[in-house]
């Protein structure tokens, strides 16, 4: 399928306005692009209500959480992790959108973590606030959710990254437990050298120059790369995970990693549902109002995360006989 015409569209204007690539930008100025298309996404839908939290880092250094609470009794706790290549994005401009919807359209308290970024913070502070912002979603779930509700992590890119990390570091250092994983085109892999990477169809919102640039910002040092807290789809054992939602897109140097990742954990017994975004670009997701695929994902999402939810809610003890008829006969 060809890239869709909205996401043509968008590609020629920026072409026309003689956007240099982020490759060729320095993290300031690139960072300087996400109130524009924050404003072009507009506000998010409302919510019953919003929670802001600075947690310390390791350093001693804080960091913010937002937790978006739904109307009605939560069903679950999402721990969101946002894109951006370590290097951009945060909780405020493009996410707070998609947290909102995420929230509104799982009935769920989404727990947005902004992460501090790379150069000013390299690896691997991202993941050890991320992981932070974890540990404080789970201790305070009971607040967000009713009791028993399922704990689950999602992201998209690097976000996605940071999320099958954090299911390889809860498992390991036992907890929280994490009940489901929903990645979105993530980074699995260090290498920049897969079919998907190098295919000139790929090159465009994201190339392969532009992940270099991020990986050079976040990580450096090429052989700490391959470490799984980095690339995880090189973990020696990813047995014993959450089940997952693997979303790839069709035109993405993250193609190929992606799949791999979700074939390694099939391989590792994991349960696993792959879905492939046709026509669309990396970048997709988090463009609320502007590409039409967000509207496919995000319903994609949400539909698998809500099945988790109501399936969790039909085996977990207490369950009523109705929940599980109801479940047996979806």
């Amino acid at each position: 399928m060809p890239l869709e015409p909205v996401s043509q569209g968008l590609l020629q204007q920026l072409a026309e306005e003689r956007q240099p690539p982020i490759s060729e930008q320095t993290p300031a100025l690139a960072r300087m692009t996400g109130p524009i298309f924050a404003g072009m996404s507009g506000r998010g839908p409302e919510v019953a209500a919003v929670r802001n939290v600075k947690l310390e880092g390791v350093d001693g250094e804080r960091f913010r959480v937002r937790a978006l609470i739904p109307e009605g009794e939560p069903q679950s706790v999402i721990v969101y992790f946002h894109g951006g290549g370590w290097v951009l994005g945060d909780i405020d401009l493009q996410y707070d959108h998609l947290g909102r919807d995420l929230a509104n359209r799982t009935q769920s308290t989404v727990v947005l973590v902004n992460y501090r970024k790379a150069p000013e913070h390299r690896f691997p502070t991202a993941i050890d606030d991320s992981y932070i912002g974890l540990c404080w979603a789970a201790e305070h779930a009971s607040e967000f959710a009713e009791p028993g509700a399922p704990l689950i992590v999602a992201g998209d890119s690097a976000g996605g990254n940071i999320a099958a990390v954090m299911t390889l570091w809860a498992r390991d250092r036992e907890g929280p437990r994490i009940d489901y994983q929903a990645l979105v085109y993530p980074v699995t892999d260090c290498d920049v050298d897969t079919p998907s990477y190098v295919d000139p169809e790929n090159q465009l919102m994201l190339s392969r120059d532009t992940m270099i640039w991020f990986w050079d910002h976040y990580l450096p040092d090429r052989d700490v790369r391959t470490h799984p807290d980095a690339s995880p789809l090189r973990a020696p054992d990813l047995s014993g995970l959450p089940p997952a939602l693997v979303y790839v897109c069709q035109y993405d140097p993250l193609h190929d990693e992606g799949v791999a990742y979700a074939r390694a954990l099939e391989g590792a017994g994991v349960p696993v549902t792959l879905a492939e975004a046709e026509g669309q670009m990396h970048i997709y997701f988090q463009m609320a109002n502007i590409l039409p695929g967000y509207e496919t994902g995000m319903r994609l999402v949400s539909e698998h995360i809500r099945a988790f939810i109501d399936h969790h809610s039909s085996t977990a003890p207490g369950a009523t006989s109705a929940q599980k008829e109801a479940t047996s006969d979806a």
